[in-house]
């Protein structure tokens, strides 16, 4: 199974955006860079929107992460509750 990953740029705004990540995806490998975080996850990679209110402590957009968001690696599938990272095997 091949990995997915995400980077998104290591600030508070996307603290929450990670730790939602790490919560929604056990298997989820974190990996802290001075100006960037990178998670890797086997197979799929799940954000939920509900997730994320949780941590921030308001209503939130998913478009919102984009803001953060350097790179990823995988295909995209959006909803206003869910992002997902996936590869088609």
């Amino acid at each position: 199974m091949s990995n997915v990953f995400i980077v998104l740029q290591a600030n508070e705004d996307s603290r929450a955006i990670v730790e939602a990540i790490v919560d929604d995806n056990p298997t989820a490998i974190v990996n802290h860079q001075p100006a960037m975080v990178k998670i890797d996850v086997p197979g799929r990679l799940v954000l939920r929107r509900e997730t994320v209110e949780e941590k921030i402590g308001r209503d939130y957009d998913l478009q919102e992460m984009q803001v953060h968001l350097i790179s990823l690696s995988g295909h995209v599938d959006e909803t206003e509750d869910e992002f997902t990272l996936h590869w088609n095997d």
